[in-house]
């Protein structure tokens, strides 16, 4: 029977894509490879595990199935914690980032990020979160500058881009 004062946690990962590797380069998108560290964290903390939460596909995406059952047994007290790999594996904006978290705060609900080694349970991790999200949301926006100057750079040089147009 576990300790009533030990703290009931959830972890959630989040690969990119659906495939487990990327076309050419063997790259292998595994959620595991985040899952045995946060499993680890959670042993040495002595926190129990209560359920893992997974999702493939990409962060910019709000409505993930993994997501939103954390979120909804979050709602129902079902864990005190959640862990996950890194900040940016749970959200991309700082719109979906400030949500969660300020409904993780009116829950109870610490956030712990592993490589970030970010806890919002004290006030220095509270502050660097926010931070990291602001880098993360700058990530994403540099990333769709890129896709919009290849697209640009596509239709320059004549090519057609999107579904074919049926008639």
């Amino acid at each position: 029977m576990p300790d009533r004062k030990t703290k009931r946690a959830a972890i959630y990962l989040r690969v990119s894509t659906a495939n487990r590797t990327r076309p050419g380069d063997g790259f292998e998108q595994n959620p595991e490879v985040q899952e045995i560290p946060l499993r680890q964290m959670l042993q040495q903390r002595g926190w129990d595990l209560t359920r893992v939460y997974s999702d493939r596909m990409s962060g910019a995406k709000e409505d993930r199935p993994g997501l939103k059952s954390l979120m909804q047994d979050a709602k129902r007290g079902e864990f005190q914690v959640v862990l996950v790999w890194r900040f940016d594996r749970f959200a991309r904006s700082i719109e979906q980032l400030v949500l969660a978290l300020a409904e993780f705060r009116a829950l109870g609900i610490d956030f712990v990020s592993c490589q970030e080694a970010l806890d919002t349970s004290t006030p220095m991790g509270t502050v660097m979160f926010q931070l990291c999200g602001v880098f993360a949301e700058l990530e994403r926006s540099i990333i769709q500058e890129r896709v919009k100057a290849g697209l640009e750079r596509a239709r320059a040089k004549g090519v057609t881009l999107g579904r074919p147009k049926t008639e």
